[in-house]
């Protein structure tokens, strides 16, 4: 006989606060990890990288251009692209923004391809790249660093 894992609301809206995932994916992953949040959140994270990988050939004709101002002494500009105008007005793509141009600033990686191998200043267990694929699996659009500029006084 097979048992019926029951999803409080509030399991539901916890897992929602900690992953951003829409309440039906939410509900889904906690009756596949039968009621378990930890189990729940690896569940989301995996489906989503999922997803990522799908977008990846998607073009980013929408962007923005990020700037950046440390201590009067570095400067960084970030062009970063998104599929749509929808998701580039968005609060995960615009704090991803800032987050990538303080990075820079800190970081001084020489191009696209070592900043995104390079580990996030404010969680070096994850890359750059991961960072940018957990906003991709938020937003549900492909996101690209196109080019950025580091300057120092």
């Amino acid at each position: 006989m097979e048992t019926k894992t029951t999803v409080t609301a509030g399991a539901v809206q916890k897992l929602r606060e900690m992953t951003s995932a829409g309440v039906m994916d939410c509900r889904k992953a906690l009756i596949e990890a039968n009621g378990d949040v930890d189990a729940a959140v690896k569940i989301i994270y995996e489906k989503g990288l999922a997803k990522v990988e799908k977008r990846a050939d998607r073009e980013t004709g929408a962007g923005l251009v990020e700037s950046y101002v440390h201590n009067e002494r570095i400067g960084v500009l970030l062009r970063l692209g998104a599929e749509t105008d929808f998701v580039v007005r968005s609060e995960p793509f615009r704090a991803l923004a800032h987050d990538l141009a303080m990075h820079i600033a800190a970081a001084a990686p020489k191009d696209v391809e070592e900043l995104l191998a390079q580990p996030y200043i404010k969680d070096e267990s994850r890359t750059i790249k991961d960072v940018i694929g957990e906003v991709i699996a938020k937003v549900g659009e492909n996101i690209a660093v196109g080019e950025f500029y580091r300057v120092e006084a």
